[in-house]
């Protein structure tokens, strides 16, 4: 597929982005070297992840899927060949979190150490910070990029209206301004995108980058019934779709998977990657497998047929 631009940065990256959130969570290093070089080695190149991923898992600090990532680019002198994007703002401990620019000044130096580098393709506001005027928040992400740290900028986890006015800080002050929104978009999730954020997107020529696009993996069939629940980690997340819009939507996913002899999850990110406006969505591999399964999605074209089949199933 040809590539996509992340807003108007000038960045082009292929319509599906790696999720980083599994390494050191749900994967190990060796493990994540096997996905990072297999996506790589496909044709994609646009990698995600935050400075607190997984901070959740006992025993770890923040930090970790960053480290793995910056081990990877070392060993394998790949740095040329990816587009790296990660973010900042949630609470890391203690008072590093937020959106000033005391934080972000440090933050910053932390994240590039770990994934050793010298410069940060995508650098994301990874939500809201009420506390902190937006025009602070602007200026050093402006500064950020002067000083060649940053190539583009972008927001997740905001409010329609608070990603609006930080487009209008920009304009208004000269300064850089959010090249893309990443926030949550799949078959299940549609309202929120489609109502608040979607319109301004498309007017502003904002690029966006969905997460959980494959709903907590719901979206791949994978959990069918309460006892599927148990076969991950991820399980437990997975129960607020076990209704009846969810069982319609999967319904839809298995007519379209079995006329394309692909599998749900590869229908159900061709079907945000069809829809326009989109650059890529963002999904996570913890094996080879799963992954070649994520890629298959870039060469399934959905006809407008089956578009609509979807969008009727996933309708709210």
């Amino acid at each position: 597929m040809e590539k996509r631009e992340i807003g108007t940065s000038g960045i082009k990256v292929q319509p599906l982005a790696l999720g980083g959130n599994v390494f050191g969570w749900t994967i190990g290093e060796k493990e994540s070297f096997a996905v990072l070089d297999g996506f790589v080695d496909a044709g994609f190149d646009l990698i995600d992840t935050a400075d607190v991923y997984s901070t959740w898992v006992p025993g770890n600090r923040g930090g970790e899927s960053e480290t793995i990532i910056g081990h990877w680019l070392k060993r394998s002198g790949k740095r040329n060949k990816v587009i790296i994007a990660t973010k900042v703002g949630k609470s890391m401990g203690g008072d590093k979190k937020g959106l000033s620019r005391k934080y972000i000044t440090s933050a910053i130096e932390d994240s590039l150490k770990r994934l050793q580098t010298d410069h940060i393709d995508l650098y994301q506001s990874h939500e809201d910070d009420g506390n902190t005027p937006l025009q602070e928040t602007m200026e050093i992400f402006n500064d950020l990029i002067k000083q060649g740290k940053v190539r583009a900028i972008g927001a997740s986890n905001f409010s329609g209206e608070r990603f609006k006015a930080a487009l209008q800080v920009s304009q208004d002050n000269n300064l850089a301004a959010y090249q893309c929104l990443q926030p949550e978009y799949n078959l299940y999730a549609r309202s929120q995108y489609e109502k608040e954020f979607e319109p301004v997107c498309r007017e502003k020529n904002v690029g966006v980058i969905s997460y959980y696009s494959l709903a907590s993996g719901f979206l791949t069939g994978k959990y069918r019934s309460e006892h599927d629940l148990s076969q991950s980690r991820r399980g437990r997340g997975v129960r607020k779709f076990l209704d009846a819009r969810g069982y319609k939507i999967l319904a839809a996913l298995d007519k379209v998977a079995a006329e394309h002899q692909a599998t749900p999850a590869s229908v159900a990110l061709a079907w945000i990657i069809a829809r326009p406006g989109i650059t890529a969505p963002i999904a996570s591999a913890t094996s080879i497998k799963q992954l070649n399964e994520l890629v298959k999605a870039t060469d399934l074209e959905l006809g407008s047929d089956f578009i609509d089949l979807l969008n009727s199933a996933s309708e709210y």
